[in-house]
């Protein structure tokens, strides 16, 4: 057998004047007779964290059933046709989250477990899970996290770099595909480069030709499928910008018309495949809103601010509406699962090479406690997780443990976060 393939780089992008494009994984950036774990382009665990507002109606996200044969909640719904890949974990509890001043430390403990008072910059106490992983697995990669959202301002970041230090989340689509793939020493420079024509593509045209020169069928129809989607991403970018530019000066406004929320969602999260196609980063942050948020979805046939409608003290009626709500989250959320299974990444798919904890800080948002959470994982972490199982813990089980395995399964090394006591084995 003769093996004449020519190998392309895992780092090898698509250059133009001022501006270039990472690649996704090739068939050709795998040398010819050599098992994929044993190059340079071998899949690496993506890993996110996307986080909903004002917890979830227990009755209504909680599954029936454990184990695998649960029954998909009303809320949790649009995943089901991901069963496979999805594990609903039940019972925990953030201790480190509890406050009298709930809204206040809601967002910024969710992935350190750890209250603003016990931060620690001597032993890393309030360190969130994603910069953990930040730290061990995004150094990389050109960005070592991303912290993106869909909602601007809020109480707190949901990542900290370091206990008193926290990242900026960015709202704007446009600013992130900057920051992935534009060029320029400066952000002024990279928008200069990018606003003469509005398209990295155009400037890499040549390049584009001639790698496709090079390249067997299969690859040639890969990249062109992806750099469809880049295209695809910047034209929906620029409608958002018509839509909202009118809207910035109104306090506590909705981004634009009624359906503009949901395209900025879905934009914010294409912008997750495609960082993780591009071996961009491998970790990325979202919350889709703020808690207290005054915004409401008429897209879901609800006109009421979703934070008073949190306070619902057992009303039926609210109820209905907090779960069309909430289901609506999920089906933004399961989207966006569908759209990694199918992209192709080495042996597999996107979303069997990724670990995303879907989930809230709050469980009952009248009482604005944080017992139990709702929480989910989505994707199979490289085989390293089971999925299609709906597990229950006790009354208790600290939810530090859940992000102590996260962060095991895709391969960082720690020990301890916040609380915790070990891991979870069961996952």
């Amino acid at each position: 057998m003769f093996l004449t393939k020519k190998f392309l780089s895992r780092r090898a992008v698509l250059r133009g004047a001022g501006a270039s494009i990472a690649l996704p994984l090739l068939d050709a950036m795998i040398p010819a007779g050599t098992a994929l774990a044993k190059t340079a382009a071998a899949v690496k665990p993506r890993l996110g964290f996307v986080y909903f507002p004002h917890g979830a109606v227990q009755q209504y996200w909680t599954p029936n059933g454990t184990g695998a044969n649960f029954e998909f909640s009303p809320i949790l719904k649009p995943l089901e046709p991901l069963r496979d890949y999805v594990t609903v974990v039940t019972g925990l509890r953030n201790k480190g989250g509890e406050s009298s001043d709930p809204h206040g430390i809601i967002e910024e403990t969710w992935l350190s477990c750890v209250h603003p008072q016990d931060r620690n910059v001597a032993t890393g106490a309030g360190i969130t899970a994603d910069q953990f992983a930040a730290r061990q697995i995004g150094q990389d990669t050109p960005l070592p996290s991303l912290e993106i959202c869909g909602e601007p301002g809020g109480y707190s970041s949901l990542s900290y770099r370091t206990p008193t230090q926290q990242l900026p989340m960015e709202i704007n689509p446009r600013k992130v595909f900057f920051e992935m793939f534009g060029e320029g020493d400066t952000s002024t420079e990279r928008r200069q480069i990018l606003e003469q024509t509005g398209s990295l593509l155009d400037y890499t045209q040549e390049a584009t030709a001639s790698l496709s020169r090079t390249l067997d069928a299969s690859d040639r129809a890969t990249v062109s499928d992806y750099l469809d989607s880049v295209r695809a991403v910047e034209l929906r970018v620029k409608k958002l910008e018509v839509s909202t530019a009118s809207l910035t000066n109104l306090p506590n406004a909705p981004l634009g018309p009624s359906d503009d929320f949901t395209e900025l969602l879905d934009v914010q999260f294409e912008m997750m495949a495609l960082a993780w196609q591009t071996n961009q980063t491998h970790i990325v942050t979202f919350k889709l809103a703020n808690e207290a948020t005054m915004r409401t979805y008429p897209q879901v046939q609800v006109t009421d601010a979703f934070h008073p409608l949190s306070h619902h003290g057992g009303d039926p009626e609210k109820y209905v509406k907090l779960v069309r709500i909430q289901a609506y989250h999920t089906a933004r959320m399961a989207k966006f699962a569908a759209r990694l299974k199918g992209i192709k990444d080495g042996d597999g798919n996107l979303l069997d090479h990724s670990l995303i904890l879907f989930g809230s800080n709050m469980a009952n948002s009248d009482l604005h406690n944080n017992d139990p959470l709702p929480q989910a994982l989505i994707g199979k972490a490289c085989g390293k997780l089971k999925g299609g199982q709906h597990v229950h813990y006790p009354q208790d089980t600290r939810h530090s443990n859940l992000l102590v395995t996260v962060l095991q399964k895709v391969g960082v090394q720690v020990e301890k976060i916040g609380d915790s006591s070990g891991t979870l084995a069961e996952i």
